[in-house]
């Protein structure tokens, strides 16, 4: 690494990159600088790109460091190095634009540079567009809930995919909230990952009614912890797995073992200890890469939905009307029949 002026030039992957302003603090609590966060993300590289690598990314841009003002950026800009790669990804309302491909460490750090804080990463890879590899499971806690209901509630989510036979992989979300992931066989759309996803979400809620629910509308689900199915729906991103939060702390997303389901703290997953924790254990998810799923055990459960009658859960405001979705309308103020 060189230094010139408020400038600091990082090698990477065979590209230099160019760290402005590199001891601007983004993470008051202790201090970490932007140029930390890059180091940060150099000591997590491997698990990092494991799980992020190849894959489009939007960025979550907070100029000023954890605290200062935020905004969501999908295009990359005009000028950029040569070398860069994007592609093309579009919105549920067809607009289009080149997203950053998270293709090496290089360019996780170059969107550093420019005060990401928050990597929100695809579903499906750059190269393979059209299939959805990954079904996200997202534990969303309504006001009330304490971590540890969101705890029980991820236990519940595991019963459920072992009794299926299919493997999950926890992760914190940075917040209050947990993930699940299920790796797939490049093999199916979006749609009929995020109708796996909630016919998932509904068996959660027969079974465990008192502490999850599917209800789409905020007014229905009570004080339980809502799993949030339309975080597969198509051209959605999620929150991705190791990318540090623009919070004090800089709390970041973590992936871990169900076997520390019972004791893992995200207050205590940072971009100060989760180096030291790589260095130790590895990464948490290493056998799980090498092991597509089938998605058949979810869409099983979704035919069966669909033979019973019931219609498609709700799709979120900026999607164009679905088939046999019900009344898009919170029942609230759905028209009574008269």
């Amino acid at each position: 690494m060189g230094a010139k002026g408020d400038e600091a030039v990082v090698e990477l992957d065979g590209h230099e990159v160019r760290i402005t302003s590199p001891d601007k603090v983004f993470f008051p609590e202790r201090g970490e600088t932007k140029l930390d966060l890059v180091r940060y993300y150099q000591a997590v590289r491997e698990p990092l790109l494991a799980t992020m690598g190849g894959r489009p990314v939007l960025l979550q841009r907070f100029p000023e460091g954890a605290g200062g003002s935020s905004f969501f950026q999908k295009r990359v800009p005009k000028d950029v190095p040569d070398w860069l790669q994007t592609t093309v990804v579009s919105t549920p309302n067809g607009t289009t634009s080149n997203a950053l491909v998270a293709a090496d460490l290089a360019h996780v750090a170059w969107a550093v540079n420019l005060g990401c804080l928050g990597f929100h990463v695809w579903p499906s890879l750059a190269s393979d567009p059209d299939h959805a590899d990954e079904l996200r499971i997202d534990l969303d806690p309504t006001p009330g809930i304490t971590f540890e209901e969101v705890r029980d509630g991820a236990r519940k989510v595991k019963a459920l995919l072992d009794e299926l036979g299919v493997v999950g992989a926890p992760k914190t979300t940075g917040g209050d909230g947990l993930h699940v992931y299920v790796r797939l066989l490049p093999q199916w759309s979006s749609i009929e990952v995020r109708a796996g996803a909630v016919a998932l979400a509904r068996e959660l809620e027969r079974r465990h009614p008192d502490l999850l629910t599917a209800a789409w509308w905020k007014e229905e689900r009570g004080r339980r912890v809502f799993v949030d199915f339309n975080q597969n729906s198509p051209h959605k991103t999620i929150f991705g797995a190791w990318s540090v939060r623009a919070r004090p702390g800089g709390q970041a997303s973590a992936p871990f073992t169900w076997d520390e389901l019972d004791t893992i703290d995200p207050e205590a997953m940072t971009l100060a200890t989760l180096p030291v924790r790589v260095a130790e254990r590895g990464d948490p998810w290493r056998d799980t890469y090498g092991v597509p799923q089938s998605l058949e055990p979810l869409l099983t459960l979704h035919e069966r939905d669909m033979a019973a009658g019931l219609a498609d859960a709700p799709w979120p405001p900026v999607y164009p009307k679905m088939p046999n979705e019900p009344p898009r309308v919170a029942p609230s103020r759905a028209k009574k029949p008269t």
